[in-house]
């Protein structure tokens, strides 16, 4: 039988790689003369006769274009032949009637429905369609390639970053050596926790003589990396471990050592980090000398929240100068106060973390919520009651993850036994 098989353009009738198809008829003649017809437009040609030698023939090898008839179980080859693999062909499902089949074909896999009397015009035009749909395809994979590749890339990094932020969060939680010091005259508590993997918040204390010990409470602008190493330096100041390198001490005659007046010291960091220090960073300070014997506390303030005074009949005192944060201004000066304990009062100086935490609504916190927070927590002591800030913190702002860092260092002063 001849065939009038009409020709194609010739970019298309001869590709650099001619597409494959696999007709999948169970006429004999009719796969005959579809296979004639597609040879001679350029196709690379394998048939099968049933469903069960098609799915061979394509574990084999995957062709570019299949045409199915529908009377060799169309949509069971359809579905079977979508499950052998995520590589996309183009799936023409040949019918006898459009009617009430298509929605099924396209549902079970087939790209395109097409007549079984159709002319062999319209069979053409819809195989260059499925081939262009194809090299579209193909096309868009390649550019989408580096995209792959670089997205794997930044996988890659990003894993090995937070790996080192996991690091990062472990030296910061030992520049916190101890949660917990009892001392004469009184015990100290001590809390850190970071919105992030790391922060910029930081408390601690560093022992005077016997009975004298100095506390401090700071937080660095900003969050993240940066924050966190500015934290680190800054913790060198003022280390309990090096004593000769604390800016807080001076070594006296004898070797033992003294404390400077907060004030002066928090003016001395000012000038190194304007003057030395090549960074953006400013950050907030609480600095206090406590003596253990006789409850005085003499305090420098710079620009960190109000310590909080808890009297042991349940007052809540919250005073201070304010002053500059250090690190923005030259020349400021900062001013030492004097707070007064009494056995069984409590000092506890805390991250703006705290104060300005907000609830669903935005409100922050302030000292007003502060104080009746304290006033709610009052038979708590030590650990427990930072414990109990932090989870009555959480209840106000409707989360366990708080915007920003949350520090607090507790004194409880017990005085002379």
């Amino acid at each position: 039988m001849k065939l009038d098989i009409p020709s194609l353009s010739e970019a298309v009738a001869t590709p650099a790689v001619a597409p494959s198809v696999l007709v999948v008829e169970g006429d004999e003649t009719r796969r005959a003369c579809l296979s004639t017809a597609l040879k001679g437009w350029g196709y690379e040609v394998v048939s099968a006769a049933s469903e069960a030698e098609a799915l061979a023939l394509c574990a084999q090898r995957w062709p570019d274009i299949v045409l199915c008839s529908w009377a060799i179980s169309g949509l069971d080859f359809c579905r079977a032949f979508r499950e052998l693999s995520e590589a996309r062909s183009y799936l023409i499902l040949l019918v006898d009637s459009q009617e009430g089949v298509v929605d099924c074909a396209l549902d079970a896999g087939a790209d395109d429905v097409l007549l079984r009397r159709a002319g062999l015009p319209e069979l053409r035009a819809r195989l260059m369609a499925g081939a262009r749909f194809l090299a579209m395809q193909r096309d868009l994979t390649q550019k989408n390639q580096p995209i792959t590749e670089t997205l794997d890339i930044l996988r890659q990094v990003h894993a090995r970053i937070d790996k080192d932020l996991v690091e990062a969060k472990k030296f910061q939680q030992s520049l916190l050596r101890e949660r917990y010091r009892a001392m004469e005259g009184g015990n100290l508590s001590m809390m850190l926790r970071s919105a992030g993997h790391v922060g910029g918040d930081l408390v601690g204390y560093f022992p005077v003589r016997p009975g004298v010990v100095g506390l401090f409470g700071l937080d660095v602008s900003g969050h993240g990396i940066s924050s966190a190493l500015m934290t680190a330096r800054l913790a060198g100041y003022l280390s309990a471990a090096t004593p000769d390198q604390n800016l807080a001490l001076t070594l006296l005659p004898g070797g033992t050592y003294a404390a400077r007046p907060p004030g002066e010291v928090i003016a001395e960091l000012n000038d190194l980090v304007l003057h030395e220090m090549e960074t953006e960073h400013y950050f907030t300070l609480m600095l206090a000398i406590a003596d253990l014997t006789s409850g005085e506390v003499t305090v420098a303030q710079a620009g960190h929240p109000h310590p909080a005074l808890l009297r042991s009949d349940g007052r809540v005192e919250q005073s201070g100068t304010g002053g500059f944060p250090v690190g923005l201004l030259s020349g400021v000066g900062f001013e030492d106060y004097k707070l007064q304990m009494a056995p069984g009062d409590r000092l506890l100086i805390l991250s703006d973390g705290v104060t300005e935490c907000p609830d669903p609504g935005g409100e922050m916190l302030g000292e007003e919520g502060l104080a009746r927070m304290l006033g709610e927590l009052r038979r708590f002591s030590g650990p427990a009651l930072l414990s109990a800030l932090v989870w009555k913190l959480s209840e106000f702002a409707g989360s366990r993850d708080f915007p920003d860092d949350v520090s607090g260092i507790l004194l409880e002063y017990h005085g002379n036994a």
